[in-house]
């Protein structure tokens, strides 16, 4: 890992946001643009989703690679090796147990989830908008075959 300080090391976890991130901010602008509307963090929704389409009954999640445990299997033994690692493995876990326990929630309630790892959409953001795009054509058909 990196060699900062305890006190440079809990100004940079302090500075963490939880919404209103760079990789939702990217997402939601290209949706807007594309004329697709959407409301942000609904509290009202389970695991609060960064996107909400009603419309569609989608719901998008930008997830940060390292807290939402991207490649556990790669990350959980580097993490051993490191400080604090009781905590960090302890951590990301429960992250990774809690977004399985949304998904389940909101797809008991009907929504479709989308989740995408944040450096997918910064270095695909063409490709993340088709996949929602293609998931809202999907529920379109499927939609149509039940009338």
């Amino acid at each position: 890992m990196d060699n900062l300080t305890p006190k440079q090391r809990k100004r940079n976890m302090q500075n963490i946001k939880s919404k209103d991130t760079e990789i939702e901010i990217l997402l939601r602008h290209e949706l807007w643009r594309r004329g697709y509307r959407y409301r942000k963090n609904d509290k009202t929704l389970p695991g609060t989703p960064d996107i909400v389409m009603p419309k569609y009954n989608i719901v998008i999640f930008c997830d940060g690679e390292f807290f939402h445990g991207k490649d556990w299997e790669v990350l959980r033994p580097k993490l051993m090796k490191s400080n604090n690692s009781d905590y960090w493995i302890s951590k990301i876990s429960r992250n990774i147990d809690h977004d399985n326990e949304v998904n389940k929630a909101l797809l008991f309630m009907g929504w479709t989830v989308i989740r995408f790892w944040g450096n997918d959409i910064k270095k695909d953001i063409e490709g993340c908008v088709k996949v929602i795009e293609e998931t809202i054509l999907d529920l379109k058909i499927l939609e149509s075959d039940y009338k």
